[in-house]
């Protein structure tokens, strides 16, 4: 069977690299090594961070963008996670660097390289509105609130927002409900039930769920301790939790998450293409998959 190559919209880094400390070249051998994953197009995500710190993380991706060659995933632009997000679902991230989401405080990092902004849409205060304006998919995440006005999708959905029940709004019913809003999900078996998933699966339109990893630089390495979010995560060889217990990504691929939804019979594979909507664009080339959904080839046509 062959598909689309997949596109990363949700990664933090693999091969020891992450994308908040990554020099250039750390960004183009990543994206030169991801290509045998089947993994055609990247948007390197970063953590909350500092003004500064997210300045430079930014400047890196964007010259790294410049210096790509054939053989390399596309560097599609940044997706900012960090920074306007609700201390109450901070996750692994740092709220000592939060700022309010308003257009005065983007303005400290704005940058046309950034394409995807993950943020709290209750705490917004015209952010939203100004990054629609500007072609800037608004994601929200690391949030409580269930309006989602303004709002292109949700971040990982399940994770790191305000769960649903059958009183009152939150942001996992809003995502659930609202056919028009994409949805992120980390499928690893880790993050979110299989039983959560199936919800998922049969309530939203198949057209509007992306397969996100959400991984860390310890994936595809042999990192067992390191820093991330000013924090000190540890993996065990199946999950990289703070010493908290707190959960700081997944530690797998696309490919891992889509032979593990195969496994337990969760996979679409129309799923593989939502981004490619969600985005309006095209990469050329493809991805052979056996019946298992190993990958037995990769036409790199980038």
């Amino acid at each position: 069977m062959k598909t689309k190559l997949l596109i990363e919209q949700h990664f933090h880094g693999c091969f020891g690299i992450d994308f908040n400390k990554a020099s250039i070249e750390d960004v183009l051998f990543l994206s030169k090594e991801i290509t045998k994953y089947g993994i055609g197009g990247i948007f390197p995500t970063l953590v909350t961070d500092t003004v500064k710190n997210t300045k430079h993380a930014i400047w890196v991706i964007k010259e790294a963008s410049k210096l790509q060659t054939p053989d390399m995933a596309k560097i599609l632009g940044v997706h900012l996670e960090g920074i306007f997000l609700n201390p109450l679902k901070k996750g692994i991230h740092n709220p000592e660097h939060f700022l309010v989401p308003n257009v005065e405080n983007y303005k400290l990092l704005e940058d046309d390289f950034i394409k995807i902004v993950t943020l709290a849409p209750e705490l917004d205060e015209g952010l939203i509105d100004y990054l629609r304006e500007h072609n800037v998919k608004v994601q929200a995440g690391h949030c409580v609130g269930g309006d989602l006005s303004g709002c292109c999708g949700t971040t990982h959905t399940f994770n790191a927002m305000s769960p649903f029940s059958h009183r009152g709004s939150s942001t996992s019913l809003s995502a659930l409900i609202e056919d028009e809003l994409y949805s992120e999900v980390i499928a690893d078996g880790i993050h979110v039930s299989d039983e959560a998933l199936r919800l998922l699966f049969k309530t939203k339109p198949e057209d509007k769920v992306i397969l996100v990893s959400d991984c860390l630089p310890c994936t595809k390495s042999s990192l067992k301790e390191f820093v991330f979010a000013d924090e000190t995560v540890y993996y065990d060889g199946f999950k990289a939790t703070s010493k908290e217990g707190t959960l700081a990504g997944s530690t797998s691929l696309l490919p891992d998450i889509i032979k593990r939804l195969n496994s337990v019979g969760l996979f679409n594979p129309k799923f593989i293409e939502n981004p490619y909507h969600y985005h309006n664009f095209d990469l050329k080339g493809s991805v052979e998959w056996d019946d298992e959904y190993n990958i037995k080839n990769v036409k790199a046509d980038f």
